[in-house]
C-alpha cells in the first residue's frame, strides 16, 4: 500500500470516527463516509472490501482509546489495591461510554462487526484480560472462573453504562451521580469491601 493509500485508508477511519461521534452508529454508511471524505462512494472498497471491515477499524479506533483510558486510570501505584483498581477501571468505562455513546454502541455490537478483521480482537480482548487479572486478585478464590466473574462484572457495568446514559437509574434510582452504582456492582460481584 502506498503512502497516498495508507493516507486515504486512514482519512476514511477518521470521517467514520467523527460521524460516529456527531451522529451514532446509524450515519456510517459508506456512501456517507465516502461524501465527507471527498472521495467517490465506490473508493472505500478499495482499502474495506465489506462494510463491515470500515466498521470493524473505527471501532478498532475505539477500543484503542479506551484501552488508554483504562491503562491510565488503572496505573500499577504500590498503594492501590485490586479493588480499587477495578473502581478506576469501572468508572473509566463508564465515563468513556457517556462521553463516547455512538463509539460505545459500536464497539460491542458485535452483529455488526468481524473481530478478527483488523486486529480488532488484539485490541477488544486484553482489556478483557486487564478485568480478569484484577478480578483474580480481588477475588483470589475465583481462580479459573475469574473469566466468568470477570464477564459478569463487566455486564453489570455495561448495563450501568446504558441505562445511566439513557436516563433510566437516575430515575429508578433518584442518584445523581454513579458511583453509588460502581460501589453495589463491586459489592455484588466481589462481596464487600473490608473495613
Amino acid at each position: 500500500m502506498t503512502e497516498q493509500e495508507a493516507g486515504l485508508r486512514a482519512r476514511l477511519v477518521d470521517v467514520g470516527v467523527e460521524l460516529v461521534a456527531t451522529q451514532g452508529v446509524q450515519a456510517l454508511t459508506l456512501r456517507e463516509i465516502a461524501r465527507r471524505a471527498g472521495v467517490s462512494h465506490g473508493a472505500p472498497r478499495r482499502y474495506f472490501p465489506t462494510h463491515v471491515s470500515l466498521l470493524s477499524a473505527i471501532a478498532r479506533r475505539g477500543f484503542g482509546e479506551l484501552g488508554g483510558e483504562v491503562a491510565k486510570a488503572v496505573g500499577d501505584g504500590p498503594d492501590d489495591g485490586a479493588r480499587a483498581r477495578l473502581r478506576a477501571l469501572s468508572r473509566a468505562y463508564l465515563d468513556f461510554a457517556v462521553t463516547h455513546r455512538g463509539m460505545f454502541e459500536l464497539m460491542f455490537r458485535h452483529d455488526l462487526l468481524e473481530s478478527n478483521e483488523l486486529g480488532l480482537r488484539e485490541t477488544s480482548l486484553p482489556l478483557f484480560d486487564v478485568l480478569t487479572g484484577l478480578v483474580a486478585e480481588a477475588r483470589p478464590a475465583s481462580g479459573a472462573g475469574a473469566r466468568v466473574f470477570a464477564g459478569a462484572l463487566w455486564a453489570n457495568l455495561h448495563g450501568i453504562a446504558q441505562l445511566w446514559g439513557w436516563g433510566s437509574l437516575r430515575l429508578a434510582t433518584g442518584e445523581d451521580d454513579v458511583e453509588a452504582l460502581l460501589a453495589a456492582a463491586l459489592d455484588a460481584h466481589l462481596g464487600p469491601e473490608a473495613s
